[in-house]
């Protein structure tokens, strides 16, 4: 999946979804609980995106709208953890 297009005022979706995953490990949030934040920031803020551009017509584009938010969040909790293996490979 591509989400270069996910922009909001200028901000793409995964550095928002990095940013708020980042102030709840601020907060005490970790482990299993931080991975979970991150799929649900994701899912809802995907979902949101997807609908301001357009409402689904049927189950598949309701099915393509979760995956695609689901995808969002996954996507910004591996690419934290992968710049923290490369940042403690050095």
């Amino acid at each position: 999946m591509d989400f270069s297009d996910a922009v909001v005022g200028g901000i793409p979706l995964v550095v928002l979804i990095i940013g708020l995953v980042q102030f709840l490990k601020e907060l005490g949030v970790a482990g299993v609980a931080l991975r979970i934040a991150s799929a649900a920031l994701g899912l809802v803020l995907g979902v949101l995106y997807q609908l301001s551009l357009a409402m689904p017509a049927d189950l598949g584009g309701c099915l393509g709208v979760a995956v695609y938010g689901l995808a969002l969040g996954v996507t910004a909790s591996g690419l934290v953890d992968a710049a923290r293996r490369v940042v403690a490979a050095r």
